[in-house]
Formats: C-alpha cells, structure tokens, sequence
C-alpha cells in the first residue's frame, strides 16, 4: 500500500511524462542534505533498507487507482492507457547509495538513482521521508551514544512519535549504538534487545512499596529491575536491596538530583550486598545532561532516552533533498545511451550537475582527513575510498540485505575515525569552519561548462 504514500504532484508529473511521450528518457537524481543542522557536526546515513525494501513491493493496485481517477487534479490524465501503465507498474532502476551507518556531511549524495524518467520521479517523497527521518534520529543518537561513553544507552521513546516512526527510530538508534529498545515490536522485527522495567503505576497499584517490590520479584525472580523514586528514592533502593538481595539485576531512577541520588543508591546497594545492582537513571535525558552526569562522576550504567532520541528535538527536520542531476535518451536530440548534466543555480539551492561519486580520504592515523565529491569514474588517486556503493540493479537487489551487526560495527568505526572537533556534542561552533566535502577538479570543470550553458539560453 506504500505507493500512495507520496505528494500529489509526483503523481501529476508521472502522468504528464506518460502523456507527453517522455516515457522512454532516462533520468539520474541523487538525495542529499544541502546543509547541517545546527546542532550537528555531522550525520549518520539510515534509512537505505526501508526505502529498497519499498522499490521492491512499489505496486498499484485497482483500488489505488480507481481512487486517483476521483482526484479532480488528476481526472484527466487517468484515462485508460495511464491506468494501464500504473497497473504494470514496477521499478527498473539502478540505485547507488551509501551503507547505513556510514558519517555524511552537507552535499554528499547519500542516495542516487537512474532509472527511467517516471519511476526516478515517484519514488522521491517516499525515499526522502525514510532517510530523513531515519538519519535524523540516527544522528542525534550518535551523540546520546558518545556523550555516554561505557555506559549504556537504552532508547524509550515510543509513546512520543507516530507508531511506525517508532519502529523506524528504534532501529536506527540501535544501529548507531544504543544497547536497546522498550518497543517490542521492534524487537520482533529487527532482533534489537527489548529492555525494560515497571512503571511507576505498578507500584501505585499496591498497597505498599514493599509489596508492589516483593509482588515484581516473585513473578521475575531473574530480571528484578526495581523503580525506586515513587515516594522516597533512597527510601525505596533500601526496600529493593532488602527485598530483592542477590536477585535485584538493577535499580531505576527516574526523577529528582540523578547525580547525587546515584551516588547514594550505589552506597544503599553496595552496603547491602548488591554491588552487582545497576542504576539505570532516565526522565527526560538528552547528549547534553548524560555528558554533565558523567563528568560528576555519577555511577550510572544505563541511561533512558525517549523523547528527545526520538524527536531528534534539538534539530527535529533534516533537509533532505532529491534532486535530478542527469537526462538523456527521447528527447529527440540525443541516443538513449547519452546524458545531459544538468543543475540548479538558484540562490541558496544550487545543485551539482552528473552523476557522483565521494570519496574519503584518511590521515596515517586512520582519522577523516578530507571527503571529495567527483563525478561518477573520475579518478582521485592512491588512497581515495569510494562511499557509494551498487544497491540495486534493474529494479532488484545486489546483495541479501545488512544485518544490524554489521551496521553497528560500521557506525563504530565512523564515529571512531573522526576527529576529535567533530565528536564534540557541545553547541558551540567546532573550531575552524565546518567540515565540507571539497569539490573535484573534473566536477568544478562541468559545474562552469553547465553555468555558461544555462546562461546562453541551452538546457
């Protein structure tokens, strides 16, 4: 049912290809973030699965399609031939991208498709509604993860998104590094660690805190996780050691001073024989309040991180966008086999004509030194590692999709080959100017040749 989820105006565009004989043309578009956010050094790709897994199933069925005929917009174009052709509908493309988890910055294409003019057209809202959601929580998790350090990072932030973003965005934090996910859909779906404790109605729904303590015990002798701060929290961790023993896994705190609270709780545990109890402390965490905790040294193992993870609240949109970059084939003045490059050059939207590639580039240290955006074959030398890889051939995939393992062990790898000034999660800007792709020396080149191209009058 994912083919109408897009914008009415992909679809008028398709049928007026469809009508004006433009079937046969063949178009490269790339997806890419023009700019970061202002709270970011850098991004994580996410989303790449959601959106094959889409290109594979993209259907239109009689029903969809008899309901396009009744879109006044569209009534039209919806004559019997171009519902035809929507019947049969299926992607052929080509498609390149960058592996999730890979670290992106502002201009690098994250995505790029060729593929004929009406399917390139289509599929760009729902492409860019699953990366950029999905890269954004992937970044912001990033920096949950690396404020946190050794301890772990638990995301909960269900309740505050849409049900299918949620699964979305439980996916993509375990990707970057979160250590689990409270969705237990998620869970299901993607193998991700399902964690979690009571809440605070469980123990309101005793008569006492002893007895809601005893009562979570008794039916999970081996997983006993207690949330202490109802009514006292220090009060409450000495009820849980006392109650629980050796089968109390953990403690939760989840309001009031986290810093001096896990400071005494580890004293209550600890004097009471529970030094291996871990205190996991949530209530309304972000990058910035789990890096001041650590500073103070709080002995917290575990943190929550719901609303904020999940929102990306900080920078909540990601401007992604889809852009063509290439045309050829029946227009009459070129072979099927030819492309024209084409760009944008409006004032704060300008766009790089071809078809790219990026290339990273590290110091002896294996630290990013440089990334360059090249034209797709260009060569750039010893040392220059192509990001874009083949995803997709003819409509159907190269390879078995990627595990979360393998995802996982990618984003450690990015995040620990960067320097220093972008890992920071401060808001101060980084030192220097911020870290942007280079352009190549053939792609400056085309860049020109397409603007005196533009300004003469040529397309």
């Amino acid at each position: 049912m994912d083919a109408l989820h897009t914008d009415l105006y992909q679809l008028t565009m398709a049928a007026g290809y469809f009508h004006r004989g433009m079937t046969s043309r063949v178009a490269t578009c790339e997806l890419f973030v023009r700019r970061l956010p202002r709270h970011r050094r850098f991004l994580v790709a996410m989303g790449l699965d959601r959106v094959v897994r889409y290109l594979e199933g993209l259907r239109f069925t009689d029903e969809q399609i008899a309901y396009l005929g009744a879109i006044p917009a569209l009534a039209d174009a919806m004559t019997p031939a171009f519902a035809d052709y929507l019947r049969g509908f299926r992607f052929h493309g080509d498609v390149w991208a960058v592996p999730e988890g890979t670290v992106v910055f502002p201009n690098e294409p994250l995505l790029r498709v060729t593929a004929p003019l009406i399917e390139a057209q289509l599929i760009e809202t729902f492409a860019l509604s699953a990366i950029n959601h999905a890269t954004a929580v992937a970044s912001k998790a990033a920096r949950v993860v690396l404020a946190a350090g050794d301890a772990g990072v638990m995301e909960f932030g269900t309740r505050r998104t849409h049900p299918e973003a949620a699964l979305d965005a439980a996916r993509a934090a375990y990707a970057v590094g979160c250590v689990g996910t409270s969705n237990v859909e998620a869970g299901m779906r993607f193998g991700i660690p399902v964690l979690g404790t009571a809440a605070h109605m469980w123990t309101m729904a005793h008569p006492t805190e002893e007895a809601a303590f005893e009562g979570y015990v008794a039916v999970f002798p081996s997983a006993a996780t207690l949330l202490i701060d109802t009514y006292d929290t220090l009060v409450g961790a000495a009820r849980a050691a006392a109650i629980a023993r050796d089968r109390l896994k953990g403690v939760r705190i989840d309001s009031g001073d986290l810093g001096a609270l896990s400071v005494a709780v580890r004293k209550i545990l600890d004097d009471a024989g529970c030094a291996s109890a871990k205190i996991v402390a949530s209530g309304d965490l972000n990058e910035h309040r789990i890096a001041e905790l650590r500073r103070a040294g709080a002995p917290i193992d575990l943190y929550g991180v719901g609303t904020d993870l999940v929102t990306s609240i900080d920078a909540p949109s990601l401007g992604g966008v889809y852009k063509l970059v290439e045309i050829g084939g029946g227009d009459g003045k070129s072979a099927a086999g030819e492309r024209t490059p084409i760009a944008k050059f409006s004032e704060g939207k300008a766009t790089l004509p071809g078809a790219h590639q990026v290339h990273r580039f590290r110091d002896q240290a294996g630290k990013l030194a440089r990334d360059v955006i090249a034209l797709d074959g260009e060569p750039l030398g010893a040392g220059a590692e192509p990001l874009l890889v083949p995803v997709m051939k003819r409509g159907a995939r190269v390879a078995p999709p990627e595990g979360l393992d393998a995802i996982r062990a990618r984003v450690r790898e990015q995040l620990g080959a960067l320097p220093e000034a972008l890992r920071r999660i401060d808001d101060d800007p980084a030192p220097g100017a911020p870290f942007a792709a280079e352009v190549s020396p053939e792609l400056g080149a085309l860049v020109e040749a397409v603007r005196a191209r533009v300004a003469s009058g040529e397309r």
